[in-house]
């Protein structure tokens, strides 16, 4: 449910993109931004960068005196072979960086995190606001942080906001099907509830979660699927199975969900873009239109 393009693969790919072209966006952040890796604090700073290599959400990256030696750990910090112009010239635009932790005092092996490079001190143009910051691929890492709060997926974006509102507007989905003895398709009612929540999610259609109580459970099958999302948690799914039709992982729901989200836990919501949704309007059911996104 995140959303969006995986992260780059090639890191001196990336390095040698941003330099000559810069980043989409750049903005700073008062935030303390922690990095835990093989149990130590590995980086520490309140001057990172929001910085979008893409159009679809940030990454942090971390100036590069945020990187420490946490007491109770030996902690090295290896600068790697440098990253040059990909003219075939040699001069020097980033460099691959390495660190490698063990806990002080004991016979354990260090670990060590290499997806990481740090931008040259002499960058101009449009990337000048990445000088000496070091970008950290987010899943190399055991655990980022915003102050005390655990990150996951990917960090969020400061420009999208998630809205839960409580409705009595009376909601029913359904799906066509068409019976044996017809041509024509009938609607065959997945759920019918007089609540549901109603989340809003910038960029994206309005969701709407209704009580699992109100789904007509026999057409419910359970998935194994999951999905991470940052804004909202980790989704569990079920497929739906109307007749001989299975739509695959068309319900999801969070078991627990972030707190921003906490007014859809255990609740189960449908793509609206492969469902028929119907509102109760004035005594008259009123089917809405589908939306057009990448999960239709």
């Amino acid at each position: 449910m995140g959303g969006g393009p995986p992260q780059y693969t090639d890191l001196k790919a990336l390095v040698r993109n941003l330099a000559h072209d810069g980043p989409i966006r750049a903005i700073p952040t008062p935030k303390r931004i922690r990095l835990l890796f093989n149990g130590a604090f590995i980086a520490d700073t309140t001057s990172a960068l929001y910085i979008w290599e893409h159009d679809y959400y940030p990454q942090f990256y971390l100036p590069m005196e945020a990187f420490v030696k946490p007491n109770g750990f030996d902690v090295t910090f290896h600068n790697g072979e440098p990253i040059t112009e990909s003219d075939g010239s040699d001069k020097i635009i980033g460099r691959y960086f390495k660190v490698s932790v063990r806990r002080e005092h004991t016979d354990e092996e260090y670990c060590s995190v290499s997806d990481m490079a740090i931008f040259a001190a002499d960058l101009e143009g449009k990337a000048e606001c990445l000088r000496n910051y070091v970008k950290v691929y987010f899943r190399a890492i055991d655990q980022w942080f915003e102050d005390d709060t655990p990150i996951y997926v990917h960090p969020k974006d400061p420009f999208k906001r998630i809205d839960t509102l409580q409705s009595n507007t009376p909601i029913r989905i359904t799906v066509p099907s068409i019976s044996k003895d017809s041509t024509s398709p009938n609607e065959i009612v997945l759920a019918e509830s007089p609540t549901s929540v109603h989340l809003y999610e910038t960029s994206l259609p309005p969701r709407y979660y209704l009580p699992y109580t109100s789904l007509n459970t026999i057409h419910l099958r359970d998935s194994k699927s999951t999905s991470e999302c940052p804004y909202k948690g980790i989704a569990n799914y079920h497929h739906v199975v109307v007749g001989g039709t299975a739509y695959p992982d068309l319900v999801w729901w969070y078991r627990a969900p972030t707190a921003e989200c906490i007014a859809v836990t255990g609740m189960r919501c449908f793509y609206n873009e492969k469902v028929d949704v119907w509102f109760q309007i004035g005594g008259k059911w009123t089917k809405q239109e589908r939306p057009k996104t990448h999960f239709a």
